[in-house]
């Protein structure tokens, strides 16, 4: 990556609405070479999509949590397809395969405390699962942009 899609990259994180013209404009480029640098970046994989940042609590889901999973057997098929399915449900904004104590993470917004308990208990019905324990989240902050890095 040059600094030329450094700052695309950058400033689409910060503005996915922003117009190409005007990213061109920023960038002291021409329009038709804005529009050839972005979708290079999207053919790579650097860009995966643009999308809207909402507030939860604002479309009735006020509580977030995240779900720690341990599941059976341990092998990375079983991980695998019990992470895509959980990644499907309708609650889950995020789920990660992790190390330590748990396999999976599962982050949840939910509007109640009880439908945290209703979505735990569902969960907890699935035969992989070996353990599981939830933890609502009070504060959340996120980073607007993150920065892309020399490779190797």
């Amino acid at each position: 990556m040059d600094e030329t899609d450094r700052v695309i990259v950058r400033r689409l994180q910060q503005d996915a609405r922003l117009s190409n013209r005007q990213l061109a404009r920023e960038l002291g480029v021409a329009d038709s070479t804005c529009l050839a640098r972005v979708a290079a970046l999207q053919d790579r994989g650097v860009i995966t999509g643009f999308h809207a940042a909402v507030d939860l609590g604002g479309i009735g889901r006020s509580v977030q949590a995240h779900v720690s999973i341990k599941i059976r057997p341990q092998a990375l098929p079983t991980a695998s397809a019990f992470c895509d399915a959980v990644a499907d449900l309708p609650d889950v904004i995020a789920v990660y395969m992790v190390t330590g104590e748990a396999d999976l993470l599962a982050h949840v917004a939910v509007p109640t405390t009880d439908e945290l308990r209703e979505f735990v208990l569902r969960l907890a019905r699935r035969p992989e699962i070996a353990d599981i324990r939830s933890s609502i989240i009070y504060l959340s902050r996120r980073a607007k942009v993150i920065e892309p890095v020399d490779g190797p």
